[in-house]
């Protein structure tokens, strides 16, 4: 099974079918980039308060507390720069391993009965249980067609901003299964919603731009676990950045974000996210 994020197809849905989305998402981007250019850096952690929504069908569904438990400690732990794996980051790039400053505060769990018993990429979770406005809102469920999860860019609608995460995904306990059961869908997620687009680009041709100036141009999405130096696009001799957390490998593959990747979420927080 490899990874598979829907965050550009909801980005492109949200483009076709909600009105000002197009230009309220060119206006957040352009905050973010002059906020980059300013490069005012930020010393002391910020806290995200969060929300976990449970929605499910069957009762396996309805993740335990611990399972959410062991998720927050990832996101307090990669968005630390803390995570012991950081070390496997190849020689050319530790210097490049940035800690975000980002915490993260579980603040309610919702918990919702529903019939359905799967989920797409259509918002369609969102309808069922809606967001709390001004957090970050994470719903869990049950996803169709092997997704693992999505997110809403910067600049999208307030009542379906946030994330989704399938619940086989989700923590490093419980329902989560291998290779996905070390969090990292969700940081992969959250990387979304605070402005971050895949390491390559989704362009699959060597033009992809991620908008971030030190990571590698990579052809396509890697997948599984790589092997290092994985070269595509002329990027030799080190190849593709694929241990990025905005890449597809699998949980145990994915260990860095790089300063760039740090500068632009944090541009963010000051920009269209700012609390």
């Amino acid at each position: 099974m490899s990874r598979t994020c829907a965050t550009m197809v909801v980005h492109e849905l949200l483009a076709e079918t909600v009105p000002g989305y197009r230009e309220a998402r060119l206006e957040a981007e352009a905050t973010t980039r002059r906020a980059v250019a300013e490069a005012i850096p930020r010393t002391t952690p910020i806290t995200l308060q969060t929300v976990v929504h449970v929605v499910y069908n069957r009762d396996e569904e309805n993740i335990s507390d611990a399972q959410i438990e062991s998720q927050l400690a990832v996101l307090n732990r990669d968005f630390r720069a803390r995570n012991e794996d950081r070390t496997q980051v190849p020689d050319v790039w530790t210097s490049l391993v940035a800690d975000p400053l980002i915490e993260f505060e579980l603040i309610e769990t919702t918990r919702t009965h529903t019939d359905e018993r799967s989920f797409g990429a259509d918002d369609s979770v969102k309808r069922v249980v809606k967001p709390h406005p001004g957090r970050l809102n994470v719903w869990v469920c049950t996803l169709a067609g092997g997704l693992l999860g999505y997110a809403q860019f910067p600049g999208g609608p307030a009542k379906t901003d946030g994330v989704v995460v399938l619940n086989r995904a989700f923590g490093t306990t419980g329902t989560a299964a291998a290779p996905f059961d070390g969090g990292r869908t969700t940081v992969h997620e959250v990387g979304h919603w605070l402005g971050l687009r895949h390491i390559w680009g989704d362009r699959n041709d060597c033009t992809g731009d991620d908008f971030v100036a030190d990571t590698p141009r990579a052809q396509q999405a890697n997948t599984g676990r790589p092997t290092f130096p994985h070269i595509t696009c002329d990027n030799g001799p080190h190849g593709d950045m694929f241990m990025n957390y905005m890449d597809y490998v699998d949980d145990a593959a994915m260990f860095m974000f790089t300063a760039g990747q740090v500068a632009r979420m944090n541009a963010t927080l000051e920009g269209p996210r700012k609390p």
